[in-house]
């Protein structure tokens, strides 16, 4: 057994390397994966649900994306590919996610506008045009409140968060909270257990 977590910052696991394949909006996508990582043999079905139900950002979208918690990468790639034009950030505690998301940004030559970096890595002064997340829940409630409190105020003032959350680990709940914190919240859309919420100011 192992003490790692998709939330450790190093894991000490084995990286068996493993592809992940998925198809968004018409797009076929084969990304590396390894274990110690979020989801890491297949697309959690919560992320596959918000690329397949929230409103992507599309060619003419500039400044910057933000894939928070990114794992190996799926939501920065598709971020990157389908919005050319922007710069996408992919940010984890995890090193090994940030690995393999840089890797895949290579792969699929996206790396001049996919920029992969630790949370503190990133510039004090950027805003977002979007935010996209698949949340760390299991991480406690108190943790990821202080995740979005620090994130999601770094949006643009006309940006857009979308977050999926499962309606059994909270999704309703946590859309209560960031109303009582002041965020706009709707729920754009619910799938297969999930919620995907759009946050704005």
């Amino acid at each position: 057994m192992t003490g790692d977590h998709y939330f450790t910052a190093e894991p000490d696991a084995p990286a068996r390397a493993r592809e992940v394949q998925f198809t968004v909006a018409g797009r076929d996508y084969t990304l590396v994966s390894a274990s110690g990582v979020f989801s890491a043999s297949r697309l959690d079905p919560g992320t596959a649900v918000l690329l397949r139900k929230a409103e992507p950002p599309d060619a003419t979208t500039t400044g910057a994306l933000l894939d928070l918690g990114c794992g190996f990468g799926p939501i920065a790639c598709v971020l990157a590919t389908v919005a050319p034009m922007a710069t996408t950030w992919a940010v984890d505690v995890n090193e090994r996610a940030r690995d393999l998301t840089a890797e895949n940004a290579a792969r699929l030559g996206l790396s001049g506008r996919l920029r992969v970096t630790a949370p503190e890595e990133v510039p004090a002064d950027l805003r977002f045009a979007q935010i996209w997340s698949n949340p760390p829940i299991r991480v406690g409630k108190d943790e990821l409140h202080q995740l979005l409190l620090r994130w999601l105020p770094r949006l643009a003032p006309d940006g857009v968060a979308w977050l999926v959350v499962a309606r059994h680990l909270g999704g309703d709940s946590l859309q209560d909270w960031l109303t009582e914190q002041g965020w706009r919240v709707t729920r754009h859309a619910s799938q297969k257990g999930f919620r995907v919420l759009r946050v704005t100011h």
